[in-house]
């Protein structure tokens, strides 16, 4: 593939998404490309796709792609398309022409490969985030594209789902050419032979061989917010590391603000309990942080706990108000517990950026938490057509202006930058100290070693060979543990 002066705006926005792009990658070449949230990284991976149509923004410069390309999104929904999973992944033969006799066989090697857990029956709608992300892995690898783009691919996955994705793609690219858009760089090193990082505003800011691109530009990429192998967020100064010790709140700290007692929840039609009996409390002025193995029911609970489903069976009560938060009026709930979604689209209501924050907080503060976030610039931007990480940036942003006496996150920290990232701990450590209770579903180990004053794990049942039973342990930060079945 080769641009040449390559740019790209889209419709409505007055600063350009990329600009003078010169980039040549070879048949074979593995691409590691990284750059801070914004920089453009997966408006060029849609532009390699061919996925920029003419009247959706204006181009400038020349991109030629030769071969058939697959690409795989930062949000698994946008490219499902059927009911069970094996008909998502057998539909791009089916449209290729495949024959028949070879579909199947493919699939279901596809499935193997990315690590897929479940029947080829198993129904989309009952998988969660991560296995949804393996799914439309396993949906662009069927189709043995010559380039495969992947934009974010282990974003959603626990480590272990992560590095079974990651093997995956190994064994899968053969001959192919792939370009690879991670936040995990150290983990993804091993799939590449090449990085290149694009300048924010226009232009590529380093391309070479990764030891020679982190040796020689190490220090400028961390200062621009790229996650530079052997650095963490965790280690740095400025608000982060607010965990055991940081400072927390004398607001009413230790509140029991939210309690749930064998909380459960099976989904309408499900043959499975996306969440088995389960006890959480969520305490003023402390951060507490859901983990666990993709489909343990993480994404299920986090619903449960903002009121926005009712437990199959259990009780979940709040001190906050009489009643189940799921029977709250929604204007009350919205007051007294705040969500943010695993996928960020599912509640922008406005059609500019700064009208999602003004719902619930001032000009002043919605100002303010634009600038904190980098996405000032973004301000009379619709939403819908920002990149993954500035989306999860605004729908974290959104709860955050409301500021409830309870926050529940789902995965905050997906697809954030270095200079973000901290930002976001640190907006969280000041919520906590004022006396907030957080409950915050992720897989970013070092945001829960920077943030998290207790842990819940969620995970199956050692030595449960039926699969039907989890797990449940709360550590807080000291190391004192207390779990229950």
């Amino acid at each position: 593939m080769s641009l040449r002066g390559f740019g790209w705006r889209h419709g409505g926005r007055r600063a350009w998404a990329l600009r003078d792009v010169d980039l040549t990658i070879e048949y074979g070449e593995r691409v590691l490309l990284l750059g801070p949230s914004g920089a453009g990284k997966s408006t060029l991976l849609a532009a390699l796709a061919g996925l920029l149509p003419g009247d959706s923004g204006e181009r400038e410069g020349t991109l030629t792609v030769g071969g058939s390309a697959g690409i795989v999104f930062q949000d698994p929904q946008s490219q499902l398309v059927m009911s069970r999973s094996g008909d998502d992944v057998a539909f791009g033969l089916e449209n290729l022409g495949t024959p028949r006799d070879e579909i199947w066989p493919r699939v279901d090697e596809a499935l193997r490969r990315v690590g897929f857990p479940y029947p080829r029956d198993r129904q989309v709608e009952a998988l969660s985030g991560g296995e949804q992300q393996r799914l439309a892995l396993a949906g662009a690898l069927v189709a043995r594209p010559d380039l495969l783009l992947l934009d974010e691919p282990t974003a959603n996955l626990d480590p272990a789902g992560a590095a079974l994705v990651r093997e995956a793609i190994g064994r899968a690219l053969g001959d192919a050419t792939m370009v690879l858009v991670e936040h995990r760089v150290a983990e993804a090193l091993p799939l590449v032979d090449r990085v290149v990082v694009l300048e924010p505003g226009g232009g590529i800011m380093a391309d070479g061989a990764p030891a020679e691109v982190f040796a020689r530009y190490g220090a400028a990429l961390a200062a621009a917010g790229v996650w530079v192998p052997g650095s963490t967020g965790a280690s740095t100064g400025g608000g982060v590391g607010l965990g055991a010790g940081g400072g927390g709140s004398t607001v009413g700290s230790g509140e029991n603000l939210l309690t749930g007692a064998d909380l459960t929840l099976r989904y309408a039609g499900a043959a499975t309990t996306a969440l088995p009996p389960t006890h959480i409390r969520v305490r003023a002025g402390e951060s507490l942080a859901i983990v666990g193995p993709n489909g343990a029911g993480k994404s299920s609970l986090a619903l449960l706990l903002g009121g926005l489903l009712a437990p199959t069976t259990g009780t979940l009560t709040s001190a906050l108000a009489p009643g189940a938060p799921h029977r709250w009026p929604a204007r009350d709930l919205a007051r007294r517990i705040g969500s943010v979604f695993q996928n960020p689209e599912h509640q922008f209501v406005t059609q500019r950026v700064v009208d999602e924050l003004t719902l619930a907080a001032p000009r002043a503060r919605a100002d303010e938490l634009l600038d904190r976030l980098g996405l000032a610039g973004l301000a009379a931007a619709n939403p819908y057509t920002l990149s993954g990480g500035e989306q999860r940036r605004l729908s974290v942003a959104t709860a955050l202006a409301a500021a409830p006496r309870v926050l529940v996150l789902d995965e905050p920290t997906f697809g954030q930058d270095l200079r973000t990232w901290r930002e976001l701990v640190t907006l969280i450590g000041e919520l906590r100290d004022a006396g907030h209770g957080l409950a915050i579903v992720t897989h970013d180990a070092d945001f829960v070693a920077a943030c998290a004053d207790r842990v819940q794990t969620l995970g199956r049942v050692p030595g449960d060979a039926s699969g039907s039973g989890l797990w449940h342990r709360a550590v807080p930060r000291d190391g004192a543990a207390g779990g229950s079945r």
